[in-house]
């Protein structure tokens, strides 16, 4: 319990929603394309207003799901990836907004409550050179300032009741996705990863590939599954390390696509019954999506059909906690196949969830 005390210690000490850009009824009206006999997703979805105290508000809001998006390259660039993750965010609420309103997407049960706004760290970021070690290291401290906005804003969502639906960003950001939702709830929690990487890198200073080995280290994740893992991205001293942690599994690629030594509905089964018996975050990494322009993007990974089944299976389990989408980085030409995929995985999410609840 050591840990969680600690965190009420300095909880009254990290900045309070300072880099938070609510999202407005002006933000509404610009992007929303309204139809005649039509209902559109962002007509009926809940907004706070900006003096509105969150946790507050979220506590007596009659909504599920709170979508906020995490603008920021930081983490990518801190592990010598390609940037473009900040724009995932524009591309998805694009198309979000204005898919339809009907029994099957459920927009009433949404908040939309706007986005991580790290723009003073990104121009800082522009004058970098990713060849020089000093750079990088600067890189990789702000990464651990940003998982200090990332943490609270899902703290204070999860503490409220509700289910943070994370978008944008690299993957640094499951660590603060962890680590507030752990602190949300005052336990440990598991996490289910839709991968080709184990992000399990060594601790040596904050950035995309090492959330989950530090969520780990610092106590808030207990069991660790990786789906999907790619053979040969993945490298022999992080496949023995990996054997040496019980509360780590996986299964790759090859195993389930190439070899078929099982299926999919089975693998999934399997990783459920790791991580499903506590609470835990369910993460979604594009790099994993076979041909979707990511931070890696892949030309052998896992169909976007497959991704959709997944999110669905795992968002129907009785203690998920959160999804995130991570690591898409699209460009103008191909800012809409992204918002649109993260849209179909966000709807998917949401509809299985509440599926469950009506059940």
């Amino acid at each position: 319990m050591f840990i969680f005390d600690f965190w009420q210690l300095i909880y009254n000490q990290i900045p309070k929603m300072d880099k938070l850009i609510r999202f407005n009824n002006d933000d509404l009206a610009s992007l929303l394309k309204i139809r005649t006999n039509e209902s559109k997703f962002g007509e009926q979805v809940k907004l706070l207003p900006s003096s509105a105290n969150i946790y507050d508000s979220l506590s007596t809001l009659d909504v599920k799901y709170v979508i906020f998006g995490i603008k920021e390259d930081v983490g990518v660039f801190a592990n010598y990836g390609k940037p473009g993750t900040s724009m995932a965010w524009e591309a998805t609420i694009k198309v979000l907004l204005n898919v339809q309103n009907n029994a099957h997407t459920h927009p009433s049960k949404v908040l939309l409550l706007g986005y991580l706004d790290f723009s003073k760290v990104m121009e800082k970021l522009a004058s970098y050179d990713q060849t020089l070690k000093k750079d990088i290291n600067k890189a990789r401290k702000d990464v651990a300032k940003i998982d200090k906005h990332v943490a609270f804003l899902v703290h204070e969502v999860v503490r409220a009741g509700k289910i943070p639906i994370i978008i944008g960003g690299g993957h640094n950001n499951a660590y603060g996705n962890i680590k507030g939702t752990s602190l949300a709830l005052k336990k440990m929690v598991n996490a289910i990863n839709f991968d080709a990487h184990t992000d399990f890198r060594t601790e040596e200073g904050r950035h995309s590939g090492n959330g989950f080995s530090y969520a780990y280290a610092e106590g808030f994740l207990k069991n660790y599954f990786i789906f999907g893992l790619h053979e040969n991205y993945t490298s022999d001293s992080i496949f023995k390390q990996l054997s040496r942690l019980k509360n780590i599994r996986f299964n790759t690629y090859e195993s389930l696509c190439v070899r078929h030594e099982t299926n999919f509905e089975n693998a999934m089964k399997k990783a459920s019954e790791f991580i499903s018996d506590r609470p835990f975050g369910l993460e979604i990494d594009c790099d994993a999506i076979e041909n979707i322009p990511s931070s890696a993007m892949t030309p052998s990974g896992f169909s976007v059909q497959r991704a959709r089944e997944f999110v669905h299976h795992f968002g129907k389990l009785e203690n998920v906690k959160y999804l995130h989408i991570c690591e898409a980085a699209p460009t103008p030409e191909t800012e809409t196949k992204v918002g649109k995929l993260i849209t179909y995985l966000i709807t998917d999410f949401i509809r299985a969830n509440q599926s469950k609840i009506s059940d």
